[in-house]
Parts: C-alpha cells; sequence; structure tokens
C-alpha cells in the first residue's frame, strides 16, 4: 500500500506533491536578478518562522554543516554544550572537531535542561559560548529554550563575559515557536528536510550582531560555511556559492503554502498531533513506557514511543512498512526498545489517525 500521508520518518519528510512539481521548472543564472528576485521572495517568510527582522541566511548543505558554522564562528575558546541526545552530543563534537575546548553538561536521554543548573555551570567555567538543540530529535524532548537563553544572560552580567547562544533548531525551526530575536538567539539554524517540510539539500540560520562581531575577529571559519560571508551575502541578496536553484524552487513553493496555513496554525497542528500521539501510546498495548519525555518537555515534531519487552524497534518498524506506512526506529541508545513518529511538515490529524489505527494492528 503506498500513498501520501504515509512517510512519518523524523527527517526527511514527506514533500508535497506541488513542492516538488516546484522543481522542474528551468534553470537561471545564479548571479542574476531572477536568482536576487527569488532569494528575496523567501525572506519574508523565513523571517517568520524564524522569529527575526535579520536576514535569514541560505545556504546549499545540511543543517550539520550550519552547526560547524556556528562553532566557528562563535565559540572562541571554550563552549558550554548541553546534551541530551545524540543530535546535541554532535554539536559538542563538532566544538572539539572544530579545535575548540568544551565541557559537557549531560542530563538523561529523554530529559531537558534545567536552567538553573545551565548558569551555574556558566558562572563557573569561564565559557564563551553555549551549544543546544532546541528539539532533540533522537529523543522527542524539547529544551526550555527561553529560559535557557535567560539564564545565559544572567550568566553574563553575574560574570561579565558575553556568553553566545548557539541554537540547533533543525526540527523545530516549521513546527514549534522560534523567536531568535525575542530569545536573544545568537546563531539558530534548521535544514529544510524537517519541519520545513522540503526536500533535503538547504539548511538556513539567522546570526545576531554580536555573533557577527566575533566572528569577523575569529581566525579558522572556513570558506564554504564561513559565517560572515553567508551573512554578507544575504544582506546583499544573493548566495557565496552556486546555489541548488531547483531546491529554492521548492523553498518559494512551500513557503507559500506555509503562509496560507498561517505560521500559528502549523504550529497548533504539529503540538496537536504530539498531543493525539501522547494519548495513543499512555493507552496503546506493547507500549508501557509510553512517550520517552516527559508531558511538558515533548517536541511537537517528533515522539519517542517506549517499548515493553518482546517487541523492538525494528520489529515494529518492519511491520508498519509491510501496511504501508514509514517510521524510524529509535536512535542510538534507543534503537531496540524504542521507535520514532515525524509527525511535522504537513501531516495532518486524520493521517496521523491511520497510522496509530495500523500501529494498533503492529502492536497486537
Amino acid at each position: 500500500m503506498s500513498g501520501r500521508g504515509r512517510f512519518f520518518l523524523p527527517g526527511p519528510t514527506e514533500v508535497h506533491p506541488d513542492v516538488l512539481a516546484a522543481m522542474a521548472r528551468p534553470m537561471i543564472g545564479h548571479r542574476g536578478p531572477e536568482m536576487e528576485t527569488l532569494l528575496g521572495r523567501a525572506q519574508p517568510g523565513l523571517r517568520r518562522l524564524f522569529g527575526t527582522d535579520r536576514p535569514v541566511v541560505t545556504a546549499t548543505g545540511s543543517a550539520t554543516g550550519m552547526m560547524e558554522a556556528a562553532v566557528r564562528g562563535g565559540v572562541a575558546r571554550r563552549a558550554l554544550c548541553l546534551v541530551n541526545g545524540a543530535f546535541s552530543q554532535r554539536f559538542a563534537e563538532i566544538v572539539t572537531g572544530c579545535g575548540r575546548e568544551m565541557e559537557v553538561c549531560r542530563v538523561e536521554e529523554g530529559a531537558v535542561h534545567d536552567p538553573a543548573e545551565v548558569e551555574r555551570r556558566l558562572r563557573s567555567g569561564g565559557f564563551d559560548a553555549l551549544t543546544v538543540v532546541h528539539s532533540e530529535t533522537s529523543t522527542g524532548a524539547l529544551n526550555p529554550l527561553p529560559d535557557i537563553c535567560r539564564a545565559v544572560g544572567d550568566a553574563e552580567r553575574a560574570t561579565g563575559k558575553e556568553i553566545l547562544r548557539l541554537v540547533d533548531g533543525v526540527t523545530s525551526v516549521g513546527g514549534a515557536p522560534v523567536r531568535a530575536d525575542d530569545w536573544g538567539l545568537d546563531f539558530v539554524l534548521t535544514g529544510s528536510q524537517k519541519a520545513m517540510a522540503l526536500p533535503p539539500g538547504l539548511s538556513f540560520a539567522v546570526a545576531s550582531e554580536r555573533f557577527l562581531a566575533r566572528a569577523e575577529g575569529l581566525e579558522g571559519r572556513g570558506y564554504y560555511l564561513d559565517p560572515v560571508r553567508l551573512v554578507r551575502a544575504a544582506e546583499s541578496g544573493r548566495t557565496t556559492t552556486t546555489p541548488a536553484i531547483s531546491l529554492f524552487y521548492a523553498l518559494e513553493a512551500q513557503l507559500e503554502r506555509i503562509l496560507r496555513e498561517g505560521v500559528e496554525a502549523r504550529f497548533a497542528r504539529h503540538r496537536a498531533m504530539a498531543d493525539r500521539t501522547a494519548r495513543w501510546a499512555a493507552s496503546a498495548s506493547s507500549t508501557g513506557g509510553g512517550i520517552l519525555a516527559a508531558e511538558g518537555s515533548r517536541s511537537p515534531t517528533v515522539s519517542v514511543v517506549m517499548l515493553d519487552e518482546g517487541i523492538t524497534g525494528p520489529e515494529v518498524v518492519r511491520r508498519a512498512g509491510a501496511r504501508g506506512f514509514t517510521l524510524a526506529p529509535g536512535y542510538g541508545n534507543l534503537k531496540e526498545n524504542a521507535f520514532r513518529i515525524g509527525h511535522m511538515g504537513d501531516h495532518t490529524m486524520e493521517e496521523l489517525d491511520a497510522l496509530l489505527d495500523t500501529l494498533d494492528e503492529v502492536l497486537r
């Protein structure tokens, strides 16, 4: 069985046929006025999703590249890395991979970080940056980002040192409220293939003025994803290198669809799907653990469903696949005893209900 509304990976997400069709448009010169117009038309929608009045950087490449750009431009010497899953661990590894020092503040998988503990660690450690994943895709946990940012500000005032807030918004931007300006995010990034429901291959970011001021004084920012070059290009309505033009056609089409739905309505739809999944998991057979993340700290875009003994995450994925639905097993340490539902992008409650009904059969 196949068809739309059956692809529930937590990225890449299903892409609407109208968005796929947009990519069939002919090529244009990437240094000409047509490309500048295409980029300019995308800015209002992108800024709305990021909650910013600043230019949104666009680049051809994955969000992991933007994570590296964040580190190369935002960490002068030492970062505190908040780790509560596989992708926040990746952020920490990128810090060391870029030759910076880091210290990990770790909580168990499925948990979120306590802002008071973040402030305590920042006050004592001589840090100039903090890395944090807003929505941890491996665990389905949503960190209290506004509160964490306030804690960073308190630590800055207490120590007299500037601490930049570097944020992975890969499964939050487009599916949950993100307020880059109001929350004081210094660098926040995402990829095209998650809650924005585009094909893989584009990454996006917003940088603050103080991020740029620091980055301009740092050596070794690289070239392809030098964040200063990327921001300056965005300010002038161009890209630094040859872009994936067809993906920018898709971006334009999808932003039009997102704005027609309404950004707040989109966020509400994602939250409703997460709540529906949690209610189902609490009552379904073989899901004695329910949702991994605690109520009040759950991502609106991805749910990690814990399993009782007797059935594994890969087996649930296999059985669902035989019925026409695509899911993901748990990630890393959670592979065997969990599976993940990516209820993000353009999925509807009706499509989710069809999946959950099928999972009732699978788990029986």
